[in-house]
């Protein structure tokens, strides 16, 4: 640890220095987060409260939002409190904090996307050894592998970058701490401690990705067997859907992390990176609730259970 930085905070740089886009940003950046927190929260709370929904598929939804909800707020109301009171400076410890909790949440809601796929297979696929295939030891240790490979992957490279120095610049071309662009800003010569870890990382990110698409192969193989066309579009509306979020969320952070840093900020680095690290938290509850039958009536069932104690509350009242 003797090539600890000088730096004591970074400038992170937003989309642009006019005052009416840092208001338009943060007003943008304020929907999109209160539509991932409120929808994310909804879903924790009706797969927790509706026994009828205890089963591996709406487990892994609820480590899943929760999972969103971390990488969502990481960025978000931190860029949004900048534009609000123009002020872009975020602590040296508070960078370190943002590049450990997006790798944590990103790599392991990576991990969970693809035991849902997998999930996903065994139902449709194997629907008769689906109970043995996937009970509950198998769900929970799932569920910890993904949120241990998260910590593991987010120690390595927080560790790799922060061993660096930082003394040619301390201005973050993005509207929070990520590795490429600080990767951009520091004056080691040697950055293979964390380009090497970059790599291992993006080929572990790849398997899985091969594996999500080989999964989805199976699953719409088996489904076009379906006589019924109700139960052929039943099943590509649940995982079109799920598959196109996938391939989004990894197929930008490739570009984000496989692209040479540079030093000159670039608007379509900033587009990128609002496409893996917000918009997957946002429409996750979308795809995962409003097309799903059994979560709109578990949703009903909550509503109609908290109307009557809060209609007989005001009437008590009065």
């Amino acid at each position: 640890m003797t090539n600890l930085t000088a730096v004591t905070e970074f400038m992170l740089m937003g989309f642009s220095s006019n005052h009416n886009m840092y208001i338009l940003h943060s007003v943008l950046f304020s929907l999109v987060y209160m539509c991932a927190l409120m929808g994310n929260v909804l879903v924790i709370m009706v797969t927790t409260l509706d026994h009828h929904l205890h089963t591996p598929m709406y487990f892994f939804l609820k480590n899943l939002s929760f999972l969103d909800l971390c990488l969502i707020s990481v960025t978000a109301p931190k860029s949004i409190a900048n534009s609000l009171i123009n002020d872009n400076s975020i602590s040296f410890l508070g960078c370190v904090s943002q590049v450990f909790l997006l790798l944590f949440s990103a790599s392991a809601e990576l991990i969970l996307l693809t035991v849902m796929s997998f999930d996903r297979y065994a139902a449709i696929c194997h629907p008769l050894h689906y109970d043995i295939i996937m009970n509950r030891g198998t769900c929970v240790r799932a569920a910890a592998v993904s949120w241990l490979y998260g910590g593991l992957i987010a120690v390595m490279h927080t560790a790799g970058t922060f061993s660096l120095s930082y003394c040619r610049s301390n201005m973050v071309h993005q509207f929070f701490c990520d590795i490429p662009q600080l990767l951009a800003i520091s004056c080691s010569e040697n950055l293979m401690r964390e380009i090497v870890p970059i790599f291992i990382n993006v080929v572990l990110d790849f398997c899985c990705f091969i594996f999500i698409i080989i999964t989805y192969v199976c699953i719409f193989s088996t489904v076009k067997k379906i006589p019924s066309t109700e139960g052929q579009s039943k099943a590509y509306s649940t995982c079109f859907p799920h598959l196109v979020v996938v391939v989004l969320f990894l197929s930008t952070g490739f570009i984000a992390y496989l692209k040479p840093p540079s030093r000159f900020p670039l608007i379509s680095d900033l587009v990128i990176s609002v496409f893996y690290t917000m918009m997957p938290p946002a429409l996750n509850p979308i795809i995962y609730s409003l097309k799903n039958k059994a979560m709109k009536m578990a949703l009903q069932m909550l509503i109609e259970e908290i109307s009557p104690k809060s209609k007989s509350s005001h009437f008590s009242f009065h």
